[in-house]
Formats: structure tokens, C-alpha cells, sequence
């Protein structure tokens, strides 16, 4: 793109000094003017002749007669000294990077023209104006010498520079910023409003496009519920090799390729490299994807041999966080059925899973007293037990048998009746259960534990649920997405059953399916055998998702899961009872049913926080590239926990650990607060330790973050000619050439400043106007003689 237009200098003003002499000087002209009319009208000559040589005589009369009024040239023009100029100059790394012919970079240009201090460019802004010279990177540094300027900084901080400066002088007589940079500024999404500040004048390098390039320009990493492929990483490419095929190679931490793709793009383009892949391990793990020409693949361990320009931002960090576990899930069955069973067979091969089961095996039964065992007070379910009549429920209790607990105290007393027992638990399943088995502040508590704690709900469908358990006027009628009704007469199932269908809302969570492709997932679900048992529903709540429907024979259609957010939770409504029979019927190598379940548990307890929780954030407009990192701490009943001492362990990628205080947020009850400076580029992982203020301690929690900062700087290498001519646009600058810069120095000046002066010129001591008036007169006397006329 060209420079734009230069700005023009200030236009100069006629004034006149002798106003007396006007009228006189106008009298003047008219005797003149009437006297060389009459005298060529009686001449003989061709009309050519006299208007020429007419008009030249009163040119030339006219012009001494203005004299007599002194006409002077007005204008104004900075104050010597007393206007600030501002001399900005990018000290980043990439300002070194070659153009396509191994030409000189931007950064040997820049140095050419500014390590002399006694150029003449500088010199004369040096005698207009008070310059002060400063570089940037990261940061905003002072400099005297320019001739020092390494160009080694590890960003290129432009917005947040021109803001700082801004600032820094605001109210002063800033006449404008001259900036040396290529415009690949790191902080680009850094909104900064341009208009306030004084006119920027970029100067742009002679540089060609750079060196043949490939860079990774983001990393963007999401994980779903899949249980083969939980995470998929896009790796965007920019490459600069055309018709040249590239390789992205996704690395762990270790350095052990996990996954290798080929692509080889026909034009300059943006090309994404996309990696399923399922982490070896639970919790936090790192990976690297790099990128490079299939034919240079060994650049990696010798550089000199690569024919790009860098290979710094050929390849980036990223961290992947598949959650913190055991993920506790509490069931809880008003009897023995095939769904738990298969239930309990499916989340036992996730490690971070448990299962908590309760389930009833026996109903209330009325008290009496057995005629033959005196004295015997417990049931004789019991008996074989092993159980003292302490342990063992009495004939007007429900007898529970528990499952997966980890002490005897837990559920010892049947469902949790207080929050800290609940919201121990991640999730809550109810099959088979009746409203009647719960009381009323254990479903107020319920609705606490999805809305408040943030956890999951799902109600099963077995004989005992929904509406059939007389769920319609209770409190957790209205944590369900669904609304129930009773079941009519029409309500039996049909003798061909149900067939599982998803919705269009179903087709789009992954969780939902098991397939990877659309094809193999219909005729998975073409192959499911009818089911039996549904809970008829009366609709769906606004708001909430059918991901799948039951379809008779009929074509008629009925909800069959059902999900919303309810609160801070989520709570979904699994009105079909019988899913267990689908593993009857399939392959015994599938194990579709199983993975339905782990990937459906999975999404119930994806977003469910835990009583600690960690955010680590990069701040955008800090020069250090410090990393903010909170803590929220919550109590058993997951309200903010005051008072606590947290520390904060990190690890970097090649240095000894650091151990920071964190102190209270001053806004967020609950939640602490420290900063971290990364130094070296890589993984970074840090562990949150949480004492209460009774001195208990929580469970750590670890998190982490990624530092790359050469990939950043080295995202484009072109010299960005749009955004300096934008920058100039809105600020009222221009931009430079760098064969320009004389120029540019000596009409400064002369631009609109802060502090101006006004300048008067006399006309006549300019020698040209004097000039014209005496060649007029000689021209018309020469014409005279060269034609004869009088």
C-alpha cells in the first residue's frame, strides 16, 4: 500500500502593511489601466499585438503600483524549542527478521538512519523541537542513544505504548510521534481510542516482503464428553510456501509424537490442522503442536539448514485440563434393577468416577411384634448379616443397602438431610424412587444442591418416577425440565415398543453420540432393540432441550431425555426405564450401552465446581506478561470461605519452585488472589493449597497456564502498512518513507503545533515579484520596437 498523501503545510496569508495607500494605488491602476487602453486603441498593429503588449504594461504597473500598500506573506509555524517531538522506536525481535531476497531487515534500516545523532534528518528536527527519544517492547524505556537499541525484545506492546504515552503528556505541547515499527503489534486486541492522541507519523522501511514463512498463528483446544476423542485441538497455520506440503506434528510433554498430519496448501492461506485425541492421563496435562515444510523436518535440531525466516513461531504450547477427580455420584434406587446394574458396570472403568449407591431393598413395613423371638425388635432381612440391632433398620423403616461409601458413617441414615452431607457429591441420580421417600426439606435441599452447589440432576424412568411417583406437586417438580402428568389410559406401551431417536439438539452434543460419523451413529440406533418402559411427560419447559424423542409405530413422538440449566446446575429427565435392554441385544465385543452411560455422567458433572477452584488469566495490559491467578474457596455448604490461608505452589518449565501468598480479593467475597511473572517460554503448573480458618486443610487442586511469547512476536512478519496508515489516519499524522525522512524533518515545522509563532514577509523582498514586474514592462517596450508601433 502507498504512503498517504502528505499533509500540506500551512498556506501563507496576504496582509497588507500600508493601507493608507490603498485607495491611491487603485486610483493609480485605473489612470494607468485607461491611459494603455486609449493609447493602443489608436495604435495600428494586429489585435494579438496590442492585447499582448497592453496586457503586459499593466501587469507590470499594476505590480509596482501594490507596492505602494506593502503586501507581506503571513504564516505561522512552531515555536523553536518550545514544542515537544516524540521519537518512539519498536525494540522487538521481529523488527531483525530478512526480506525475501536476504535483503536488509527492518530493524538494519532503522539503525542506519538513527545510530548517527549528526544526521541531518535529526539535526533539524533538533533545531525545531525538543525531541525525546524512547524504544518499547514489553515495556516503555527512555533512550538518549538510539545507537544502542538491540531489537532483541521478546513483544512489540504498540497500543499499549502510544496509550502510556498519551498519558504520560497529556497538556503538553506534543507536535507529534515519530515511529519506527514494522506495526505487528502483540497487544493488538488491546482497545485503545486513537483520537486524543497528537498526530503519529510511522515511517515505513524500504524492506520487501519478508522470507518465505510458516507460522502457527493460534491454538485453540476444546474438550466434549467423547470418550474416545474427549479433546480436539485446531491448530491455525499461515504459510507463506506454496504448492509445498507442511507437517503438524501434536507432541506431549515428554516430547512423544502423538498425532501427524499432512497438508499441502495451493495458495497463501490459513490452514487448520485439526487433532482428536484422548489424554493419557486424569487432570491437568500439557501438549505442543508444531508446524514445519514435510521436506525440512530436521530444522527443529539445526535452524541454520531451515529456509524460513524464524522458527519461533513455528510451533505452541497448550494446556489440557480434563478435570480433578473422584467425581462422587450419588444413586439412589427404590429397588434392585438391571439399570444400576449395568449402571455400576459401566462407571466402574472410569477412574475418576464413583458411584455411591443407595437402593432399597425392602419398603416400611408396619410394626409388630413375631409371638415365637420374644424381645426381637429388627427386621430378619437382616439376619445373616451379621449386624447388631443398632446397625439394623427397624420394621417401620425402609431398609437401605449402601454401596461404594467410604466409611460406615456415610449414608448410614438414609438420604443426605444437610447440605454439607449433600454437596459432598457431584451429581444425583433417582430411579425407582417415589416422592414419599424423601421429605420435604430433603427436596428443598435437592433444589439447593443443583441451584446453589452447581451440580447435576437426573431423574431415571423407572415404574416409581416422574408422575408415577407423585412427583407433580412436590418441590422437585420444578428443578425437572419437564412438566409432569398424570398417566392416562392410552398410556400403555405399544406392543412393537419404542424406538430411540435423537433430536436435532441431540445430533449436536457430542456426548450423545458413539458414532464418529452420522452413518455409523443411525444405524447404531437402527440396531437399538425397542424399549418398553416410558414415563409419559405433559411437555417440555421453556428453555429446556429434547436431545432424544420415543417413537412408536405410530410415528407419534414422546420426550425421552430431556435437559436445562437449572440454577447453577444442570438437571435432566430420563423418561425410559428400561435402557438396560440394549445390552441384551448387541454384540458382546460393543459396549455401546456402558459408554452411553460414562459419556452422559460425564456431562452431568463437566461444569460441577468443587469446594476449590482455580482461574489463571494472562493480563492484557500489563507490560510484564504477569499471569493472574484466583482462588475461590467455598465451605461445605459451598458459600465463600473468609478467613482462609491459601498458598500457591508454581512450577515453572525450567527453574526451582516458587511458592506465592494469596491475598483476598477486594471485590469477590471468597476468593484470593496473587500474580506471577513467567520468564522462560513453556508449560507452567501450580497448586493451590486452602487451610480454612479452623485449620483444616482442603484438597489441592492443580491448574496451570502455557508462556509463548516468541510465537506471539513472531505471528506475522510482514511490515503491517495498513495499520501504520490507519494509526496516522486517526490521529491526523502521515505517513513516512524512510528516503523521506529529510523531508519530512525540514516541513515539520511548518505543520499545526501546540506552540506556534507568526511570521511576516515583505513581498518585494522576494526578488521574483520585482522581476516580473520589469520583465512586463520589457516585454511590452520589445514588442513595441518589433512591430514599429508608437
Amino acid at each position: 500500500m502507498s504512503a498517504v498523501a502528505p499533509m500540506p503545510i500551512l498556506a501563507a496569508t496576504l496582509v497588507w502593511g500600508a493601507r493608507g495607500w490603498l485607495v491611491p494605488s487603485l486610483v493609480i491602476v485605473a489612470i494607468a489601466t485607461t491611459a494603455i487602453v486609449w493609447s493602443y486603441r489608436q495604435a495600428r498593429g494586429p489585435i494579438w499585438l496590442r492585447l499582448t503588449a497592453g496586457g503586459l504594461k499593466g501587469l507590470g504597473l499594476g505590480l509596482l503600483a501594490i507596492a505602494l500598500v506593502d503586501p507581506l506573506w503571513s504564516s505561522r509555524r512552531a515555536r523553536p524549542g518550545e514544542n515537544l517531538v516524540l521519537m518512539v522506536v519498536d525494540n522487538s525481535h521481529s523488527m531483525q527478521v530478512h526480506t525475501r531476497d536476504r535483503g536488509a531487515s527492518p530493524a538494519e534500516e532503522f539503525a542506519a538512519r538513527l545510530a548517527d545523532d549528526r544526521q541531518p534528518w535529526l539535526v533539524r528536527l533538533r533545531q525545531d523541537f525538543d525531541v525525546r527519544g524512547y524504544t518499547f517492547d514489553r515495556r516503555l524505556e527512555p533512550c538518549n542513544k538510539f545507537a544502542e537499541v538491540g531489537f532483541d525484545g521478546t513483544a512489540s506492546r504498540l497500543h499499549a505504548t502510544l496509550g502510556s504515552l498519551g498519558e504520560r503528556y497529556a497538556g503538553r505541547p506534543v507536535a507529534g510521534i515519530v515511529l519506527f515499527s514494522d506495526g505487528a503489534a502483540t497487544d493488538a486486541r488491546r482497545a485503545i481510542d486513537f483520537g486524543h492522541l497528537p498526530p503519529v507519523y510511522p515511517v515505513l522501511p524500504a524492506s520487501a516482503e519478508p522470507a518465505p514463512d510458516v507460522s502457527l498463528a493460534s491454538i485453540a483446544a476444546t474438550q466434549t464428553n467423547f470418550e474416545d476423542a474427549p479433546v480436539t485441538l485446531v491448530a491455525e497455520t499461515l504459510s507463506r510456501l506454496v504448492h509445498e506440503p507442511l507437517t503438524a506434528e501434536l507432541l506431549d510433554q515428554a516430547g512423544k509424537v502423538v498425532d501427524t498430519q499432512e497438508y499441502s496448501p495451493a495458495t497463501e492461506e490459513a490452514v487448520a490442522f485439526r487433532f482428536q485425541f484422548r489424554p493419557e492421563q486424569p487432570g491437568l496435562s500439557f501438549y505442543r503442536v508444531r508446524v514445519a515444510p514435510t521436506s525440512q523436518l530436521g530444522a527443529w535440531s539445526k535452524p541454520a539448514l531451515s529456509r524460513e525466516a524464524t522458527l519461533a513461531n513455528n510451533q505452541r504450547w497448550v494446556a489440557i485440563d480434563r478435570g480433578h477427580g473422584p467425581l462422587r455420584i450419588l444413586y439412589v434406587g427404590g429397588m434392585p434393577n438391571p439399570e444400576h446394574k449395568f449402571l455400576g458396570r459401566a462407571l466402574a472403568e472410569d477412574a475418576q468416577i464413583e458411584l455411591v449407591s443407595l437402593v432399597r431393598i425392602a419398603r416400611r413395613e408396619p410394626k409388630f411384634d413375631f409371638r415365637s423371638r420374644a424381645g426381637e425388635s429388627t427386621n430378619p432381612l437382616f439376619r445373616g448379616f451379621d449386624r447388631t440391632d443398632d446397625d439394623s433398620q427397624r420394621y417401620d423403616q425402609p431398609v437401605f443397602v449402601r454401596l461404594g461409601i467410604d466409611d460406615e458413617s456415610e449414608l448410614r441414615d438414609g438420604f443426605p438431610k444437610t447440605a454439607e452431607q449433600l454437596f459432598a457429591y457431584h451429581a444425583v441420580l433417582l430411579d425407582d424412587v417415589e416422592a414419599s421417600m424423601f421429605t420435604t426439606d430433603q427436596m428443598a435441599l435437592i433444589g439447593r444442591f443443583v441451584s446453589e452447589r452447581g451440580g447435576g440432576l437426573m431423574m431415571l424412568g423407572g415404574r416409581d418416577s416422574f408422575e408415577k411417583g407423585e412427583f407433580a406437586k412436590t418441590l422437585l417438580a420444578d428443578v425437572l425440565p419437564v412438566y409432569l402428568q398424570r398417566p392416562a389410559s392410552g398410556d400403555a406401551p405399544p406392543a412393537s415398543g419404542y424406538r430411540w431417536q435423537l433430536t436435532r439438539d441431540g445430533w449436536l452434543e457430542p456426548w450423545m453420540r458413539l458414532r464418529s460419523t452420522e452413518a455409523d451413529e443411525r444405524q447404531r440406533l437402527d440396531a437399538m432393540p425397542p424399549l418398553r418402559t416410558l414415563n409419559h411427560v405433559a411437555g417440555v419447559k421453556p428453555g429446556a432441550s429434547t436431545l432424544a424423542v420415543a417413537v412408536d409405530s405410530s410415528g407419534h413422538e414422546q420426550p425421552a431425555l430431556v435437559v436445562h440449566a437449572y440454577g447453577r446446575g444442570r438437571a435432566a429427565a430420563l423418561a425410559v426405564g428400561d435402557l438396560w435392554r440394549w445390552r441384551l441385544k448387541q454384540d458382546p465385543e460393543q459396549h455401546d450401552l456402558e459408554k452411553m452411560w460414562r459419556q452422559t455422567i460425564r456431562w452431568l458433572t463437566g461444569d460441577v465446581p468443587g469446594r476449590v477452584s482455580v482461574d489463571c488469566q494472562a493480563v492484557d495490559n500489563d507490560s510484564t506478561h504477569s499471569v493472574r491467578i484466583a482462588i475461590e474457596a467455598r465451605d461445605a455448604e459451598f458459600q465463600p470461605l473468609d478467613n482462609a490461608q491459601v498458598t500457591i505452589d508454581v512450577t515453572p518449565p525450567d527453574g526451582p519452585l516458587r511458592t506465592l501468598d494469596a491475598e483476598p480479593s477486594r471485590s469477590r467475597p471468597g476468593v484470593y488472589e496473587a500474580s506471577y511473572v513467567p520468564r522462560g517460554a513453556g508449560p507452567y503448573r501450580s497448586v493451590a493449597r486452602v487451610v480454612d480458618g479452623s485449620g483444616a486443610a482442603l484438597d489441592p487442586i492443580e491448574s496451570g497456564w502455557t508462556h509463548d511469547p516468541a510465537a506471539d512476536e513472531f505471528r506475522s512478519l510482514a511490515v503491517d502498512r495498513n495499520a501504520l496508515t490507519v494509526l496516522a489516519e486517526q490521529t491526523g499524522g502521515e505517513t513516512v518513507e524512510l528516503a523521506d525522512l529529510d523531508r519530512f524533518a525540514a516541513n515539520l515545522a511548518a505543520r499545526p503545533a501546540p506552540e506556534s509563532i507568526e511570521t511576516l514577509f515583505p513581498v518585494w523582498h522576494t526578488g521574483w515579484v520585482f522581476a516580473v514586474a520589469i520583465a512586463c514592462l520589457a516585454g511590452e517596450w520589445g514588442l513595441r520596437r518589433w512591430r514599429g508601433l508608437p
